[in-house]
């Protein structure tokens, strides 16, 4: 994964349980959980900003509910890969929780022990699992009320996975898709060097397909998707200049 190694086989760390296998680590007082601290008040903000008409409790309920939505699915997404991996006879080495969320550990991404349908099926967990959820979001949204508080959350439950199964998919190392595109293309014969220059073309094509997108959003001032967009295109592009890799 493109990351600093946030845990190293011989950091200080404290287990605090095992989920499918895996290690569920902290350091120091970097498990807080800042980021469901920070998600409530600006999910409390969307909600207002989508019905003006509510008062200031109603937000903070909408808030409360939908937060756990959105960051779950962040969790949910995780540990999906997690089974995947015990699926595959080849568990992770940690998941270290920063900031009340959860972070893959992988000592070596290039672990020989483990097969190019391992290194797949490792990565699959999480896009499947988010594209089951937001098919069964599908499925409910027309079964709950118009403008009631189910209805944000089955909205945010639908946007949510489907944001994470999409980006997710992006062949960009670091995500899922750059470690799928990478060991699909060793399975056929390529070195893992090869493969590694292959992904980096990849992403030299898709920097510019992105940028573009992303610079149509902006001038329709869809500030947000914009934004995002031109994010990822510049990630895109440092991959492909080979400044941003999975591991030195």
């Amino acid at each position: 994964m493109i990351k600093p190694p946030f845990v190293r086989p011989e950091d200080d760390v404290k287990v605090v349980g095992r989920v499918f296998d895996t290690p569920l680590v902290v350091k120091g007082g970097t498990w807080f959980p800042l980021a469901q601290l920070a998600a409530w008040p600006i999910l409390t903000w969307v909600a207002g900003r989508r019905k003006p008409e509510r008062s200031w409790g109603q937000r903070l309920v909408v808030g409360a509910l939908t937060m756990p939505v959105v960051l779950g699915s962040e969790w949910c997404h995780n540990l999906a890969h997690a089974a995947a991996a015990r699926l595959v006879g080849k568990p992770m080495d940690a998941i270290r929780i920063v900031w009340g969320m959860p972070l893959l550990i992988y000592y070596d991404i290039n672990d020989a022990s483990v097969s190019p349908p391992q290194h797949i099926g490792r990565a699959l967990g999480g896009p499947i699992f988010n594209t089951l959820i937001w098919v069964v979001a599908r499925l409910l949204k027309p079964m709950v009320r118009s403008g009631s508080v189910a209805e944000d959350v089955v909205e945010v439950a639908e946007k949510t996975n489907a944001f994470l199964a999409g980006v997710g998919m992006l062949p960009i190392p670091g995500i899922d898709g750059g470690p799928i595109l990478k060991w699909s293309l060793v399975e056929r014969g390529y070195t893992t060097d090869g493969a590694d220059l292959a992904v980096r073309k990849v992403n030299g094509a898709l920097g510019v397909v992105l940028g573009g997108v992303g610079a149509v959003a902006l001038k329709r001032r869809r500030w947000l998707e914009g934004g995002f967009l031109l994010m990822m295109a510049g990630t895109a592009l440092i991959v492909a200049l080979g400044i941003l890799k999975e591991q030195e």
